[in-house]
């Protein structure tokens, strides 16, 4: 082969062809770089000291912050319960999230699809303090949950789960299931339906081709849903606040006693910062089986 020709290749390799593109992607490495790294970097230098500089107060570099979460064993006592709550309520994000996206995605059509799906996506579109304190007038002893199941029931029930852990899953789920049910939807829209047909005409059951055909497929749907809610879940502090009253006490509203009721913030930024170390270890311990799922 010439000379010329291997050069011209090389010259319209695939970094040649990102050379155009790098000046409209330095906004969104810019605005990362302030909205990201400088306040965790920020973060981070507070989670080495012993008092807050804003405070006036002497202060000086110090590891007695990281030190606290190993001395003190309710710290990793709530980061365990932190953990299983953020895997349970992904599990029931999975659980109800993908059948509504095989729904979505391959029964229904046209505007029924089109007013299910503004159904689903409608969590985004209200604040998060509505959707919580809408669960606790629900959920609460004789609110709209209690009097609609006496009003048609024969019998009288006592439906108040306010200040419980059911009602914090309820309300993880109910913020965080539109999530699954988006990344499963947008892999299930992708599977070609004639493969579906083609497996039916060889005598496969339904359940076989749920099992053999759509699962596997949309595992790349189901592996990105499951990070998206896991990882923000494990910290959450809203939801077990006020949902969960004595029994919401998990990780993530001990950080957030440290920033805004006890105003330690050396202390906050650490416990976040051993948040982030264990929930990294556990996405990277799970790396190839998510590798091989996508």
């Amino acid at each position: 082969m010439p000379q010329t020709d291997v050069s011209q290749r090389a010259s319209t390799g695939p970094r040649s062809q990102w050379r155009p593109a790098l000046p409209l992607l330095l906004p969104a490495y810019l605005w990362l770089t302030v909205a990201i790294f400088l306040p965790l970097s920020a973060m981070a230098f507070f989670s080495f000291m012993t008092e807050l500089p804003l405070s006036g107060k002497p202060w000086a570099f110090t590891l007695a912050n990281y030190a606290a979460f190993f001395e003190k064993s309710f710290y990793a006592v709530l980061l365990r319960d932190s953990l299983r709550l953020a895997l349970e309520v992904t599990l029931w994000c999975a659980l109800l999230g993908f059948p509504c996206a095989y729904v979505l995605a391959k029964i229904l059509k046209g505007r029924s699809r089109e007013a299910i799906f503004l159904l689903v996506i409608l969590p985004f579109w209200s604040n998060g303090l509505v959707r919580v304190f809408s669960w606790a007038i629900a959920l609460r002893g004789n609110g709209l949950l209690d009097r609609t199941l006496n009003a048609i029931l024969p019998f009288q029930v006592n439906v108040d789960l306010m200040f419980s852990y059911p009602a914090i899953v309820i309300g993880l789920v109910h913020s965080y299931l539109p999530y699954m049910v988006l990344t499963c939807y947008l892999t299930l829209q992708a599977i070609d339906d004639s493969l579906i047909e083609a497996a039916r005409s060889l005598g496969a059951s339904r359940f076989t081709v749920l099992r053999r055909l759509i699962i596997p497929l949309s595992l790349p749907g189901l592996v990105a849903g499951s990070v998206l809610i896991f990882v923000p879940v494990v910290g959450s502090f809203m939801e077990p606040r006020i949902l969960g009253g004595r029994a919401g006490t998990f990780y993530g509203t001990v950080i957030e006693d440290q920033f805004v009721a006890v105003f330690n913030w050396p202390l906050g930024a650490a416990l976040s910062f051993i948040l982030l170390a264990v929930v990294l270890i556990i996405l990277g311990a799970a790396s190839p089986i998510l590798k091989r799922a996508a």
